[in-house]
């Protein structure tokens, strides 16, 4: 098959953050907002950062690249403020846009003004941050534990409210009992997502960290980290030797991949030969196979 773009934004995930979002007037000595939410430009020097901001770091390279594009095309999409003392605002989503058009020279960006508290603001920006296809999986699972530790969600309530299903934000929560040092291989994109969840299949810390090191030594795929992991949990049943590198892949393929693995949730792998192949999904349980039917069908 022909591998194109993938969108991993599912129809669901509009609704999520607009339902957080009381439309509620603002004082007189703010930025009124008008009927229907209509943006305001507001200098960008009078908005202060998130202190609520999940994301740990925003790649540098699309961050100039959004700036050209704003350069070009000016800010498509309005950031979200508040309200704050002495005439200030504070950001509640719209980092990338509001960093970018710090570098693009732009003295304003169009806002949109809302009323909300400390804590709707929290929660507003962990859902916003988990409805982006671009958070790494590290980033996601720390955001979905905040809203379980600090709104006591339950799983449920949390892939209603991000879009996700309730397999996929299980599977990211997991990853945190994953050793520290094996979460930043993780976050720096060394281990996928599916390596991840495959090492957890390790009882202890210091053996996680020690197949995590021989993974990327040899650059086992995932398939290949599982048998891996097998051959470390049970070595009487397999043959003691190191597995063999896997054969290149290429990257625009293995991208698809992960991502495809991000947003189902469950092991994919993806056979390309000149743009005709196949995906192959796997499951390990059938309530996994029912909720990538669910996730296909569009129910």
């Amino acid at each position: 098959m022909n591998i194109g773009p993938v969108d991993t934004k599912r129809r669901a995930l509009g609704k999520g953050l607009d339902s957080l979002i009381p439309r509620v007037q603002a004082p007189a000595a703010a930025v009124v907002e008008s009927d229907g939410g209509t943006p305001r430009e507001i200098p960008l020097d009078k908005i202060d950062r998130n202190p609520f901001q999940t994301r740990s770091h925003l790649n540098e390279d699309q961050l100039a690249e959004l700036a050209a594009s704003i350069v070009a095309n000016g800010v498509v999409q309005p950031v979200l403020v508040r309200p704050v003392s002495e005439g200030r605002f504070q950001l509640i989503a719209g980092e990338r846009r509001w960093r970018a058009s710090q570098l693009a020279g732009k003295a304003t960006i169009p806002a949109i003004l809302r009323q909300v508290s400390d804590e709707q603001a929290m929660e507003i920006t962990i859902v916003e941050n988990l409805q982006r296809a671009d958070l790494n999986p590290m980033e996601q699972a720390r955001a979905f534990d905040r809203l379980s530790r600090e709104f006591h969600m339950t799983q449920e309530q949390m892939a209603t409210r991000t879009g996700k299903d309730r397999a996929s934000v299980a599977n990211f929560l997991r990853l945190l009992r994953l050793p520290a040092s094996v979460q930043a291989r993780v976050e720096s994109a060394e281990l996928s997502f599916g390596h991840a969840r495959t090492l957890l299949a390790l009882e202890h810390a210091e053996d996680m960290e020690k197949a995590a090191k021989r993974i990327i030594e040899l650059s086992l795929s995932v398939r290949q980290t599982e048998t891996y992991v097998q051959g470390l949990m049970h070595p009487e049943r397999v043959a003691k030797k190191d597995p063999k590198p896997e054969p290149s892949i290429d990257p625009n393929i293995r991208d698809v991949q992960e991502r495809l693995q991000r947003s189902l949730g469950l092991k994919v792998h993806i056979e390309d030969h000149n743009g005709r192949g196949k995906v192959i999904i796997e499951y390990a349980r059938l309530e996994d196979f029912d909720t990538l039917l669910e996730q296909l069908a569009g129910e």
